[in-house]
């Protein structure tokens, strides 16, 4: 069998073609990627001490299945963990079609309120739980470990009927037009890197509609846009307006924002011979959320840097995970009572040229069957207060909740 590349359908048509369990789908601002089928399975047993080896594998398997025959433009696609102890699930698929952004115009499809379906919800911790947590944190920062720990929360929402994930990616990408709506089958289970090796099933599917693009890499050209520092939309535009402006002069946000592009520019400095880090960072926004963005463009200095190379040199950015990063993730295992899986990790594809395009995994749920578990996570800096990261994680559950045509309701 050969692998299939075309470009003729439309970017609405890809997304109406995608299949859960059977497809990759991944639309961002400039082009909208949907592959099908599995040629091949890159191996991976945790991550953190084998980035070199994980690469190797994919050059390995990708000049493989050229030599065979089956592609002569192959790709890896899919996603990795937050933690780097669990097994990222990437593979070679034997069909790939592409297409522009999507577009949906002025006109957004009506979401259903689900009258039709109750859900059990177990949050994880509980809320007040979640506001020990940033307790703790504020402690460690306090005490000199940390100058920045992101804490997040899990929502698990159990229903009688099985997720329709395809319509809820319809959701996602007709309501977050501007981010990152992705797609992507994950092994049935997640197990250690020292567990027996398992089957990809394709049981569990990583959904969501992320804002934040980790890295893209062109040729020779590089992006990156973090995002760090939030605030809740508002239905009313005078005070929609006063938060965002608010959040752009707001002392402990942009200090939140700063770590992270110090960050990400000095994870990206050794890789590029230019790099423009804007001083100021600017607004973006979500259907839900108001973000402190920074968009960061740098020339790499050798064409044989891959964008997974980039990838795996900011993750987890700070953005994710905190400051310092190592004291941060461990805090962070201390802290948080569930495990993140492929929250915070990272969800993409890279070619044979190198050249790919990395989201960070957030504003989004990991659902199996009739079972979709959320998360939220909100950045504790010096001067957070736990009610107002509470709210903020509150705030971006309802990405996924309003897809599913649920409202706050169901948070309290």
């Amino acid at each position: 069998m050969q692998t299939k590349t075309m470009n003729h359908a439309t970017a609405e048509q890809l997304l109406a073609e995608y299949k859960a369990g059977a497809s990759f789908f991944l639309a961002s601002p400039r082009q909208t990627l949907l592959a099908q089928g599995m040629v091949a399975v890159v191996p991976t047993n945790g991550y953190e001490n084998e980035k070199a080896q994980i690469m190797d594998h994919i050059k390995q398997v990708l000049k493989r299945v050229k030599q065979q025959g089956i592609s002569h433009h192959p790709m890896v696609v899919g996603a990795i963990p937050f933690d780097h102890l669990y097994p990222a699930q990437l593979m070679v698929p034997s069909e790939v079609e592409w297409a522009g952004p999507l577009s949906f115009g002025q006109w957004k499809e009506p979401i259903e309120q689900q009258t039709d379906r109750e859900y059990k919800v177990t949050p994880i911790p509980s809320p007040e739980g979640y506001k020990d947590a940033v307790e703790q944190g504020l402690q460690r920062i306090k005490a000199g470990d940390l100058r920045k720990i992101v804490l997040s929360r899990s929502l698990q929402l159990t229903s009688t009927q099985k997720v329709d994930i395809p319509r809820l990616l319809r959701q996602l990408a007709v309501h977050n037009p501007t981010g990152y709506t992705f797609a992507a089958a994950l092994p049935d289970r997640v197990v250690r890197a020292d567990a027996a090796p398992h089957e990809i099933t394709g049981n569990r599917t990583l959904v969501g509609a992320s804002p934040e693009l980790l890295v893209a890499k062109s040729g020779m050209q590089v992006i990156a846009n973090p995002l760090a520092g939030s605030a809740p939309r508002s239905s009313d535009p005078e005070e929609d307006r006063r938060r965002a402006q608010e959040l752009l002069s707001s002392a402990k946000n942009r200090h939140e924002h700063a770590v992270v592009i110090e960050a990400v520019a000095n994870a990206l400095r050794p890789f590029c011979k230019t790099l423009d880090v804007p001083e100021e960072p600017s607004l973006i926004h979500t259907e839900t959320m108001w973000h402190l963005s920074t968009v960061i463009r740098g020339e790499l200095s050798s064409s044989s840097i891959t964008s997974l190379d980039l990838a795996f040199a900011l993750h987890p950015t700070p953005a994710v995970c905190g400051t310092p990063t190592p004291v941060a993730k461990q805090a962070i295992q201390e802290i948080e009572p569930f495990e993140r899986g492929f929250f915070t990790g990272m969800v993409g594809w890279c070619n044979e040229e190198g050249d790919g395009e990395w989201i960070v995994t957030i504003r989004c749920a990991e659902i199996e069957d009739h079972t979709l578990r959320l998360f939220a996570g909100a950045g504790v800096v010096e001067g957070s207060k736990p009610e107002e990261e509470l709210a903020e994680t509150s705030a971006k559950f309802r990405t996924m909740l309003l897809a599913m045509g649920l409202n706050d309701d169901i948070l309290k």
